[in-house]
Parts: structure tokens; sequence; C-alpha cells
């Protein structure tokens, strides 16, 4: 198989994208000055050998380094503040974060809390919070995903969880947005199949929720647009041949394009998502793979449209929504998904409490149809049993 070939991007941030790009991680701390980086990763990522294509450059330059690993799968304040101290006992100048989703979110909280005196909470993404932040106290990220999914790689916000209450906060600011990506799909070979499909499920969920989201925005459209084309292309070949190297490069441009194209809004999906993550530390990609279907279905009287549009865009027989529904349930049955929250170990008991902190994420004011508390319940629970005709009471 030939290599794919390499190239820089500079949309939205500055991207370099190909074949073992990991290898010019040194020439990417030069170019930001980062003399002394503290890389973020998690606590699975920093035991494989995976780690030793991010060290050896560093270390065959003589550049000095702090590892931080020290993060859960949904990271929480207490992480950040761990990793801000290491940060600071060890006179770092800039952050490389490393891994999936968890690691970047991590890394670029760290990044941006080492030099501010207030509490991470007190920038979460409401109102002008952002503009309390010392700009001074921001430090340099350098971003490097091993999964194709988050998209964090390319975003102004992290999503952390409250240790206390256990509620996700999305923490927002326009420097958070890393200044130097590496895309490199070597990184992604060695992936648990099932960790693929969620995480590749996570960016189909980011691409489809931004296309449904209200409002006018043509740039997104269509950057989410192209994402779906790629991730239906390329996902199931990555899932069954982890070293398809242009399947894996695909997915990790479409985990990308998702995540630009998301500033227009999420959506339903999101919202129930983010609190399972709270609550029960279900792992993001899988709960926005299982609720997609559930959630399509209760949107589809204002997405209808669009979904025609998406399907025959996709070249897809007999285009509607519940055409792609359909797909959406055979791709998961393909990638080895459950198909109810159920099968993944959620607990029922707390539907109410879940619909109410889903009215209440930012996801819910940027869905395609407007949704009160009831609607957000009822989606849980079609969800967890399986029972579409659940979502025709809404």
């Amino acid at each position: 198989m030939s290599k794919i070939n390499s190239t820089n991007w500079n949309y939205p941030t500055s991207i370099w994208f190909g074949h073992e790009r990991i290898k010019d991680i040194v020439k990417a701390c030069k170019q930001l000055n980062i003399k002394n980086p503290l890389i973020v990763t998690d606590e699975a990522l920093v035991t494989l050998p995976i780690i030793n294509d991010l060290q050896n450059p560093l270390k065959n330059e003589n550049i000095k380094f702090t590892i931080f690993s020290d993060v859960q799968s949904n990271p929480s304040g207490k992480n950040v503040e761990d990793g801000v101290l290491v940060y600071n006992d060890n006179a770092c100048d800039g952050v490389i974060a490393f891994g999936g989703g968890s690691a970047l979110d991590a890394g670029k909280t760290i990044a941006f809390m080492s030099g501010q005196s207030l509490s991470v909470w007190d920038f979460e993404d409401i109102g002008d919070n952002y503009t309390k932040a010392n700009l001074d106290g921001i430090a340099p990220i350098i971003a490097i995903p091993t999964t194709s999914g988050t998209g964090s790689e390319v975003g102004r916000a992290t999503v952390i969880t409250h240790s206390l209450t256990h509620a996700k906060k999305i923490i927002f600011h326009p420097l958070m947005l890393p200044s130097l990506v590496i895309l490199d799909p070597n990184l992604t070979y060695n992936l648990p199949k099932h960790i693929t499909a969620w995480t590749g499920m996570d960016a189909l969920v980011h691409a489809i929720e931004a296309y449904c989201a209200p409002g006018f925005h043509p740039m997104a459209d269509g950057i989410a647009l192209e994402a779906i084309a790629l991730i239906k292309n390329n996902l199931v070949l990555a899932y069954e041949n982890g070293h398809n190297e242009s399947a894996r490069a695909n997915m990790l441009v479409a985990a990308m394009m998702g995540a630009t194209s998301f500033q227009k809004g999420l959506g339903s999906v999101h919202s129930i998502a983010h609190q399972l993550g709270g609550l029960f530390n279900t792992p993001h990609g899988l709960a926005n793979s299982i609720i997609l279907p559930y959630a399509l279905k209760q949107n589809q009287s204002e997405i209808e449209d669009k979904m025609k549009k998406l399907c025959v865009f996709l070249n897809m027989d007999n285009p509607s929504c519940d055409s792609f529904i359909s797909y959406v349930i055979s791709l998961q049955k393909t990638l080895g998904i459950p198909s109810t929250l159920s099968e993944a170990k959620i607990d029922n008991d707390r539907a109410n409490e879940i619909g109410e902190l889903a009215y209440k994420d930012p996801s819910t004011s940027t869905n395609a149809k407007k949704l009160k508390v009831k609607d957000l319940t009822v989606l849980f629970q079609a969800a967890y049993s399986g029972n579409f005709e659940l979502l025709k009471e809404v």
C-alpha cells in the first residue's frame, strides 16, 4: 500500500497531516518555542509502546519533558488541578496533549489553567466568562490525537466533569484552540476494534448534529456533509483492518471536520450522552452511538428535508430520514455496538434526573427540534429500552 501524502493545512489552526508526522514533534516544539513540555496523556496510553513514538524524538534532541497521565476516561476537575500542579512544579512552558479526547481535553484545560488564579469552573461556557482569563497565563498547546473521534484537537472548548456533582461542564476560551495539530494515521493503527468503532461513531454524531442544527451556517454544513461521507466510506474499513492507512487517515480528517462543523451547534444526542458520562462514566462515543438513531427519529419532523439531501449526497437508495436511521442501525451492528443503553449497563432508575440535567445541557439549545425536559426523558427511555414507539408520544 502506498503511503499517504503529507501536507500542512491552516484551518481552523495549523495542522500537519501525513505518514509518520509524529517525527516532526521536535520541529513543532521549536516553532512554538516550547523547551520543556508537559506531555498529557491517559493512564492506559502511557503504558503502551506508542508513547515511545512521541518520547524518542524528544530524547534524541535532549529536550526535557515531563509526563502527566492521571487522566480519567471522562476527565475531572481534579485531574486538571493535579496536572496544573505538575506543570508548574516542573516549570513547564507548553503542553503536548497526546491521546484520545480525554487526554486532549485534559491537556488543553491544563495549558489554559496553568497561569490562572480563578477556578476552572469560573470559565464555564456561559455568557462572557471567558473574558475573565489572564491571557498571559495560557500555555501553548500541541495536540496529537491517537483516536478518530472527538476532534478536540481543533476545538476551543473542553468537557470536564465536576468531581463532586459529577456534572459535565463545558470550559471555553478561544486560546484553548491548539496552536499546532499533528495528524498521524500511524498512531491509530493498534486501537482496539471497539475503540475504533466508538470514536468513529462519535465523529459521525458530531457531523450529523452539526448538519441538523438550526441556523444559517453553510460552511459548517458543507464540512459536516463531507465528514459524513468520509466516515461512511472509511469507518468500516478502519474497523476491519486497523492498518489500512488510507482509511485511518480519512477517519482522522473526518473527526477533525466533525469538530470544526459543530461550532454551529450539537443536539440531544450529546445532551443525554454528557449526563451518562458524568453519572455512570459511560464512554462518550459509545453513548453517542447508541442514542443517535432514537434522536434522529425524535427530530424527524424537523430534519426530514435535510436527511433526504444527505442521503442523496451519500448515494443512498430511497432518500429519507427513515432510510438514514436504517443505515445507522445497520452500521451499529457491523461495528458490534449495542442497540440499547440497557445493553451498555446503564441504570434506568435515574431517567427523570437525566432528562432534567440534559435539558440544562448547552447542546439542547441547538437541537433541531425544541425539546422539553419530558422529551429528553423519553429519549433516554427509548434509547434504554430500544422502543422507538415511545418517541411517538413526544
